[in-house]
């Protein structure tokens, strides 16, 4: 499966200053502009999978989980769409994944983390842990 377009978008919104707001990337307009890509270009459909963590897994202290989950030929995606990815969300993501596979009883075919902007300790975090990491092209 190519991730081109969703690249592509995340390219566009790097070169795109328009798309700034007191300088920052509208983290919304961002989120359902690559959503909008994935569900219309691949067929994906994304729903928002939001849990209460009452034992603290994912933050060490109780509270509200979301993940965007896609399904596509019976195989589970989750998905983090942020317009800036640091090493801490790349380990909050995987606490993410370990939840989810604790309260659905079934561990993720896939982890996908999409970006315009991923430090590159954020990167090689990512390629340990197994979470494909897509950027600009």
């Amino acid at each position: 499966m190519e991730i081109s377009t969703a690249e592509t978008l995340c390219y566009g919104f790097k070169q795109n200053e328009a798309v700034e707001i007191n300088g920052m990337i509208s983290e919304e307009a961002f989120r359902e502009g690559i959503r909008g890509l994935i569900e219309k270009d691949f067929g994906f459909k994304i729903e928002k999978w939001v849990r209460s963590d009452d034992k603290g897994i994912v933050y060490g202290y109780p509270s509200q989980v979301d993940i965007d989950v896609a399904v596509y030929d019976d195989k589970i995606i989750l998905i983090e769409i942020k317009s800036h990815i640091r090493r801490g969300d790349i380990y909050e993501f995987k606490r993410k994944s370990e939840f989810y596979r604790i309260v659905e009883g079934r561990k993720p075919d896939r982890l996908m983390v999409i970006t315009p902007y991923a430090d590159e300790e954020a990167r090689r975090i990512a390629e340990e842990l197994g979470i494909e990491l897509y950027t600009s092209i």
